[in-house]
């Protein structure tokens, strides 16, 4: 059959991946890659358990493909010197976040790139960015001993 019909039940892959975007990425990598195995795929006893399996597989590789990035950038990380217009203390809580965290403060904020822009920059889904650059904020601000409650941006498609 040319339409397969398997489903993935994405709760599940939430919980492994920790974020709902992030599952619904790597349930649609692994989609992706049954449906060009289909024929080879379609004669096995459960495909829906072989799809999930594939999806937590790609969450595997993107969280050790980080978790490599985030030790060699600890390791190779060379000295910083802030921009002339950005206060000290706010530099060096940007250097304390994590690369994702400080990649999307840079693109979002030095850039002046829209969310929209960050995701495409970043390669992450538009909801991954927003809660990204939420996390960074809030990171900040704790690092810089600033009350958030209001950290609120309005997200535009722009």
């Amino acid at each position: 059959s040319l339409a397969p019909t398997v489903s993935v039940q994405p709760s599940g892959l939430v919980v492994v991946a920790g974020d709902p975007d992030l599952a619904r990425e790597a349930a649609a990598d692994a989609f992706t890659r049954a449906l060009e195995r289909w024929e080879r795929i379609r004669g096995i006893e459960n495909p829906e358990a072989g799809v999930h399996r594939v999806a937590v597989n790609v969450l595997r590789r993107r969280f050790r493909r980080r978790a490599i990035e985030e030790r060699l950038l600890r390791r190779e990380r060379p000295e910083s010197v802030p921009p002339p217009h950005v206060p000290t203390d706010l530099w060096a809580a940007v250097a304390a976040l994590p690369f994702r965290q400080r990649q999307a403060i840079a693109l979002r904020y030095v850039l002046d790139l829209t969310q929209a822009q960050v995701a495409d920059a970043m390669g992450v889904a538009p909801g991954t960015t927003a809660a990204t650059l939420h996390a960074a904020r809030r990171n900040l601000a704790a690092l810089l001993g600033v009350d958030v409650t209001d950290d609120m941006e309005v997200w535009t498609h722009g």
